[in-house]
């Protein structure tokens, strides 16, 4: 039977690999903020870093070793538990865990005899792979009588380093209790030394029956192990197990755990390979779950002497309670979207609409032809289903009629524009630059630039349509006359006209005295002060423009280039023809060496070669004319002559 129910993993670790029993013990070394502590040949160290030939009970592994240890940051079953942390004995073969298996606070034995039970725990190497030097654990797991008898014993097997943290893996030994024995002792020891290595954890310690495999499945299919009954609902089941081999007398003894939490627990009379049930429709909501114990002959009453097969499991489930859903109104062309809740899977179905699983069901244009109800069947993950319903109304947009959707207007002007629909609650244009209101049917637009407004119009149904209007604006011509100009009688002077927009022609008036009115650039030769208009002409029908330059034009100095003041009346002062016209001028006279020897205000007495009141030598003297009107200075020489 043994070869048939039990395997060997590692080559050496004889582990069961039929069907188990509940375990006759587990030794996990606590949780929370209870240690266990074990029976054994090591030393108790606090902490989690014990010395050779010691031991430590941790949550974790991190702060010893770290360049050669793993760090492990939680026990094997991650519960928040203890594990042992063992530091091998420098002295091969110490045992470092015992443990009699006689029912819980007595001395009497807890197995069957003629029965097969797993010894096994989880180990994992703390030394990381990949590094040289370094001893391996070597494991024996022994069994002996409580006179100290061996049973069992396997060979002493190495624990192989790992690289990952989270690698534990189970080793174990399984026997056959001899006739007459009921309470053995289990033990492991560690055959190698310490020192360099030989450093591991231990957790989840376990002792059960072990036995062929036992397979159950719903009306005898061992496949299917689960199923789901709607609440409300009624239906008979049978499950069946198949026939377990290797027993010369197998007994049977049907098991149910209710709603998880109650325990496993014996079915009187359930005594054979199938068991029928029945579900009524008023069976409370849970979780019911169902296997068979198999033990050889009168084993069967022992629990410890019982293996059994895999859970199945049938659960009444509630129909799910999803939300109502409120009616939903759309408007024509819009998308719209249905979401339902409560349920594992969907299916929805509506105007015309093919059954879909999509949710939320997303719809990307309504139409007329969507609206009306939908409706939706929200299932649970164990298939129950409950109809939910909503109604869909589908708006229909205003209409927007536009009047004078794209005038052009000249800059500066307005032109109204309008908007009109039926059933319309509100506009609103933009943008709102140039706009007398943004939000009337025909606000009047006056924009700088040419502008493209848009109108919302929102109707009373909530609907929203929008319409656009361009309103092009028109450049009005643009003149420029250029600076005013001063001249001196007799000079020319080049206008700087300019013009911009929608242009025409353009013109000069008076056209008197220009060599081109019809130029912008014309030369003008005024005699007198003289103001030129430029007029200009748009071609796009936006009127006309003007400006305006003048012309200052100053009377003409004259200078002799001699003069003789020798008092015989004639040419006797330096007579400047025309200077008296400019009462704000300046002239200053200087000798060849820059001396000055005369200044004169408006020169409304003029130089009469003297200064100071005396007579000044013949020879060149130099004068320099400021007129004060914004003209250059004038400069030059003179003669005075005796």
């Amino acid at each position: 039977m043994l070869t048939l129910l039990l395997g060997s993993t590692h080559g050496w670790a004889q582990v069961c690999t039929g069907s188990l029993g509940d375990p006759v013990f587990t030794f996990d070394f606590g949780s929370g903020n209870e240690m266990k502590f074990p029976t054994t040949g090591y030393s108790f160290r606090g902490g989690s870093c014990p010395d050779d030939g010691q031991y430590s009970i941790s949550k974790t592994e991190t702060g010893c070793h770290d360049d050669t240890w793993h760090k492990v940051l939680k026990d094997h079953t991650g519960n928040d538990g203890y594990m042992m942390v063992i530091n091998a004995d420098a002295v091969a073969g110490k045992e470092f865990f015992s443990k009699e298996t006689t029912i819980e606070g007595t001395n009497l034995g807890a197995l069957c005899e003629n029965t097969t039970y797993e010894f096994s725990a989880y180990i994992l190497n703390l030394i990381k792979a990949g590094q040289f030097g370094f001893i391996e654990p070597k494991i024996t797991f022994i069994i002996q009588t409580t006179t100290g008898e061996i049973i069992k014993q396997s060979d002493p097997t190495d624990i192989p380093p790992t690289g990952n943290p989270d690698g534990w893996e189970k080793y174990g030994v399984y026997f056959t209790t001899p006739p007459g024995v009921t309470t053995v002792v289990v033990k492991m020891v560690n055959n190698a030394p310490g020192g360099a290595g030989n450093d591991f954890l231990l957790d989840d310690i376990a002792f059960r029956a072990c036995g062929p495999v036992v397979k159950a499945g719903i009306a005898g299919d061992v496949s299917v192990t689960q199923t789901n009954l709607c609440a409300g609902n009624s239906k008979t089941y049978t499950i069946k197990a198949e026939q377990p081999a290797g027993y010369a007398n197998a007994k049977y003894q049907w098991q149910q755990n209710l709603n998880n939490g109650q325990g496993w627990k014996d079915m009187a009379g359930e005594e054979s390979l199938s068991l029928t049930l029945d579900f009524p429709a008023g069976k409370p909501v849970g979780t019911y779950q169902y296997r068979l114990g198999v033990a050889e002959g009168g084993n069967i009453q022992s629990l410890n002497c019982r293996v059994y097969s895999n859970t199945v499991t049938i659960d009444i489930t509630a129909y799910p309670d999803p939300p109502q859903l409120l009616p939903l109104n759309v408007c024509e062309g819009d998308p719209f979207t249905l979401t339902a809740a409560g349920g594992a899977t969907y299916k929805w179905t509506g105007p015309n609409l093919p059954e879909t699983s999509e949710n939320p069901l997303v719809i990307a244009n309504a139409g007329a032809g969507m609206q009306g109800r939908y409706t939706v069947e929200v299932i649970s993950a164990a298939g129950c289903s409950t109809f939910r319903y909503v109604d869909v109304t589908v708006n229909q947009k205003p209409v927007i009629q536009l009047s004078n959707a794209n005038p052009a207007v000249c800059g500066g002007d307005g032109v109204t524009i309008s908007a009109f629909a039926t059933d319309a609650k509100t506009y609103s244009w933009f943008p709102v630059s140039g706009l007398s209101n943004p939000n009337i049917a025909n606000p009047v637009a006056s924009p700088d630039v040419s502008t493209q407004y848009t109108v919302t119009v929102t109707a009373n149904n909530g609907c929203v349509s929008t319409g656009m209007v361009l309103v092009t604006v028109k450049d009005r011509p643009v003149a420029s006359a250029g600076e005013d100009k001063k001249i001196f009688e007799g000079q020319s002077v080049t206008l700087e006209g300019k013009v911009s927009g929608s242009v025409l022609n353009y013109t000069w008036s008076p056209p008197d005295f220009l060599d081109d009115p019809h130029s912008l650039t014309p030369v003008a030769t005024p005699p007198v002060n003289k103001t030129y208009t430029l007029t200009v002409t748009s071609d796009n029908d936006c009127g006309i423009a003007e400006s305006s330059v003048f012309i200052r034009v100053y009377n003409k100095l004259v200078l002799p280039s001699t003069f003789t003041p020798n008092n015989d009346g004639v040419n006797d002062i330096l007579n400047i023809e025309a200077l008296q016209t400019y009462p704000e001028s300046i002239i200053t006279i200087y000798t060849r060496d820059g001396k000055q020897v005369f200044r004169s205000k408006g020169y409304s007495k003029p130089w009469d070669g003297k200064f100071n009141g005396s007579p000044l030598p013949a020879g060149t003297y130099y004068y320099v004319i400021d007129l004060k009107n914004d003209t250059p200075t004038r400069s030059g020489w003179v003669m005075l002559m005796r």
